[in-house]
């Protein structure tokens, strides 16, 4: 068997830089695929079913401050002010409160999830490709990561 020098294993990449991992957006297709909670998978087939039915959210409504507040509590930036890579760090670490034993954590990680939801239609509602920015495309990730789980 002929080993290639580009650190691979049977097809899956070597984890050789931890920024380089997260920055791609293809990881939150990765991170889909074990382990994902069923409010996670519930949140994602309402997000879905209602993007594939109206073409997008049905309305465009901001978070609220109690919302900021909640998430700033928890050391996540609004979605608007993400990158990829944060982004898919807090996909990861959402799934591990969810998957824990502790109730207490699982219900942050719910009320995280939803809150980025919200947040994901909003966004798809109100951006345009000109405010589009390679730097704060986190809700890309996310919407990639929600379209998979969703299937």
């Amino acid at each position: 068997m002929r080993r290639s020098n580009n650190n691979t294993f049977f097809g899956i990449a070597k984890k050789t830089e931890d920024s380089d991992f997260y920055s791609n957006i293809n990881t939150s297709v990765a991170l889909g695929k074990v382990h994902v909670p069923i409010k996670h998978k519930q949140l994602a087939s309402n997000y879905v079913l209602i993007k594939k039915i109206f073409g997008s959210s049905t309305a465009a409504i901001p978070i609220t401050t109690s919302d900021r507040a909640i998430l700033a509590r928890h050391g996540f930036l609004p979605l608007s002010g993400s990158t990829i890579s944060q982004v898919n760090r807090q996909i990861e670490q959402l799934k591990s409160w969810a998957n824990s034993g502790d109730i207490l954590l699982c219900a942050y990680a719910n009320e995280l999830f939803e809150i980025r939801i919200k947040e994901l239609k909003y966004i798809r509602l109100t951006v345009n490709s000109a405010r589009s920015s390679e730097f704060c495309d986190g809700y890309k990730a996310l919407e990639k990561y929600v379209e998979y789980i969703a299937r």
